[in-house]
């Protein structure tokens, strides 16, 4: 995954504390070949970051609603059983899926929503518990995050992804993703969501990156 420098300009833009990068192949309409140097794949996936989050941000605000709301019924099947389980969510950002209103369903059924927080650079993330009312701040890159609240291992890590291959690899600018799996002691069901016309032939992993267990689609 991507070794970006969290204090570069186009990482503070994105999503979630684990923003995303991903790749494409000429085929596919990206960019050219990056070759495999990890500069050449940086410089690629970022321009792929680019292009892919500006279609996202294209997608008319009842379309994107309507996907999110397909998304939201098929994480029901990937996820399963929600009682007394704690599935850590997103506040969504820049055309991201809106699953606000299925992380109250999980309360409601009698599991507990956490969300990521950035602590420190080269750190892994924290998961904080989260309910409707719960204060929230501005947190590293201007991300609404809970101002307080217990520290959890999630159960489930629902990711936003801008991007994602058929292996179920992603891209996280700055490593922040897989540093933070790297250093669970139990890891938990990781499911990466996105919209399906951001589906890449692959994103070049390298040896840190880490696969998905599941990618979830509206398609």
């Amino acid at each position: 995954m991507t070794e970006k420098s969290c204090n570069d300009p186009e990482v503070r833009e994105y999503a979630s504390p684990p923003c995303f990068a991903h790749e494409l192949s000429s085929e596919y309409g990206g960019q050219s070949e990056p070759g495999d140097s990890w500069s050449g794949i940086l410089r690629w996936r970022k321009a792929e970051r680019q292009r892919l989050i500006q279609e996202r941000l294209a997608i008319d605000a009842d379309e994107r609603n309507a996907k999110s709301g397909r998304i939201a019924s098929r994480l029901d099947i990937a996820v399963g059983k929600l009682s007394g389980r704690t599935v850590s969510g997103y506040w969504p950002f820049r055309g991201e899926p809106d699953l606000r209103n299925w992380a109250i369903k999980v309360i409601e059924s009698g599991g507990r929503i956490a969300l990521p927080v950035v602590i420190r650079k080269g750190w892994p993330l924290e998961f904080r518990v989260w309910r409707p009312g719960d204060p929230l701040e501005r947190g590293v890159w201007n991300i609404l995050v809970p101002s307080r609240g217990p520290s959890v291992l999630p159960d489930v890590v629902i990711a936003p992804v801008v991007g994602f291959d058929g292996a179920n690899y992603l891209g996280y600018g700055g490593g922040l993703f897989d540093r933070t799996l790297a250093a669970m002691h139990r890891r938990p069901l990781v499911i990466g969501v996105g919209y399906a016309g951001s589906r890449l032939r692959t994103i070049r992993p390298q040896p840190h990156d880490i696969a998905m267990d599941v990618i979830v689609t509206d398609d």
